[in-house]
């Protein structure tokens, strides 16, 4: 890690074929991942089992946040209006090395050394638990899965279940090794129990909690959170210092745009109609109320959001609401796991998201990763054209398009691959120069470029397609018809 606590320059810029191979070849993982997209695919189509219904939700849901998005720079100034008058304190932070300093400064201000967080993919952008730790400050996941992942010094592999790629053999054994005074046991409530003694003792203990948004009013400045486990409720109010991290698309007009969103969002991640906690922030503890934090911040962080709000079909991207249905129903993600992406995002809409925010010269493998099925666009709740986007940014990759302002729009051009396209214009714009390459390719009997370079990996499980012994103009001729 860097010292701001992101990776170095470079990092899993390459690998993904590799990653995934490895992935592939590990039974355990194919398994878990199998087991759990099955279970989360069924109890989504289930509540989503009427077409009218979910045509009728999905639309409103896009509208919402079209709307929002044609809107952002207003409904961002008027968030944070309403908010400081809520009596929450707002911040902006062009990079995730920024927000990381505005996190540490707000703690240091107030001599907070330990931290519970709740589940916040905006903290996982910006490394935020790596950076604390290089700073003396003990940051503590306080969601299960997140807390099971920490403590396994892993990375999540889902945005909803971070740490979906392991069963309950495998976190027993890891709770057997890291928590003290734990009895092995693969029973998961007393899995849970465990978990819970040691952070209930931490969310008594923490100087400061910070937190992620589901999204935020701009009409009444109240920062929504939903959650399933009560620990975003007890990471925001126990501590006397309370930091919300948000990524700006996260913002919506009205207070009554929220319902339908949370719908689509509960039913699409985890088959639920609605999660068990809806949390909404309007302030700090007031005078002669008992609980709440003292003080109520947010960090709103742009990291590449705004030079992809630049672009009018790419803006689309801002549209997600993070349910994860997209991953659940890809069949790559699905096979090989979020840890091959080597990505904060993964699935299908990290290979949309990662290339925007990092760079698609660094990162040009992920929108490749995808058989462009569809599967992801059908379920997408909010409508985003995922598949025409990879496309989109494939492109993106390889051409220097003048006026583009995707980061690193074609550092990826491979001088081998223009020199066979410009090869390949010149055999099919001239007659001469196709006849020519087609009776060359008739006498040899197979066509010898998909067994060379990195088409090799394509024929390595298919068959190469082999030339008929006569061409279609003299098959023409031989029967007597005109060659035109």
């Amino acid at each position: 890690m860097g010292a701001d606590g992101a990776p170095p320059p470079g990092a899993g810029a390459h690998g993904f074929r590799a990653r995934a191979t490895a992935a592939l070849g590990d039974p355990q993982v194919r398994a878990n991942f199998r087991r759990a997209m099955d279970g989360l695919m069924a109890k989504r189509a289930a509540l989503f089992a009427d077409p009218a219904e979910w045509r009728a939700m999905r639309a409103l849901g896009a509208s919402i946040r079209a709307r929002t998005l044609a809107r952002l720079p207003e409904l961002l100034e008027r968030l944070e209006e309403r908010c400081r008058a809520n009596g929450i304190e707002v911040h902006w932070a062009e990079t995730t090395a920024e927000a990381n300093e505005v996190v540490l400064d707000l703690l240091r201000a107030r001599g907070a050394t330990r931290v519970v967080k709740g589940k916040s993919m905006v903290s996982e952008e910006m490394h935020l638990n790596d950076f604390l730790e290089a700073h003396g400050v003990e940051s503590l996941e306080s969601d299960l899965g997140e807390y099971v992942i920490q403590l396994d010094g892993e990375t999540p592999s889902h945005i909803i279940m971070p740490a979906i790629h392991k069963d309950r053999q495998q976190i027993a054994r890891l709770f057997g090794r890291k928590i003290r005074d734990a009895a092995y046991s693969e029973d998961v409530d007393e899995l849970t129990a465990t978990a819970r003694r040691v952070l209930r003792r931490k969310f008594e203990e923490a100087d400061a909690g910070i937190s992620g948004v589901n999204c935020a009013v701009a009409e009444t400045g109240t920062l929504v959170l939903i959650e399933n486990e009560g620990n975003g409720r007890m990471s925001t109010h126990v501590p006397p210092l309370h930091v919300a991290l948000m990524g700006l698309e996260k913002v919506v007009e009205r207070l009554e745009d929220v319902p339908p969103l949370l719908s689509l969002l509960t039913r699409s991640a985890t088959g639920q109609l609605v999660t068990t906690y809806v949390n909404m922030i309007s302030g700090p503890r007031s005078p002669g109320e008992k609980d709440g934090p003292r003080e109520v911040h947010l960090v709103v962080l742009d990291n590449g959001r705004s030079r992809i709000y630049e672009d009018e079909e790419l803006a689309v991207t801002l549209r997600c609401i993070r349910c994860g249905a997209c991953m659940n129903h890809c069949p790559v993600y699905t096979r090989v796991g979020g840890h091959a992406y080597d990505a904060v995002y993964p699935g299908p809409i990290g290979k949309v998201l990662t290339p925007q925010m990092e760079g698609v010269d660094r990162r040009h493998e992920l929108p490749h990763a995808s058989s462009l099925c569809g599967a992801c666009a059908e379920v997408c709740p909010v409508e985003i054209p995922i598949t025409r986007l990879l496309v989109r940014l494939r492109a993106e990759a390889s051409t220097r398009r003048v006026g583009s302002t995707v980061l690193g729009a074609g550092g990826a051009r491979s001088g081998g691959e223009a020199l066979s396209w410009r090869l390949w214009k010149r055999a099919f714009g001239s007659p001469g120069a196709y006849r020519l390459v087609s009776w060359l390719a008739t006498r040899l009997g197979r066509l010898p470029v998909p067994r060379l370079g990195p088409l090799r990996a394509w024929t390595s499980v298919r068959t190469a397609p082999r030339p008929a012994r006569r061409s279609l103009h003299e098959l023409a001729r031989e029967k007597g018809v005109p060659d035109a």
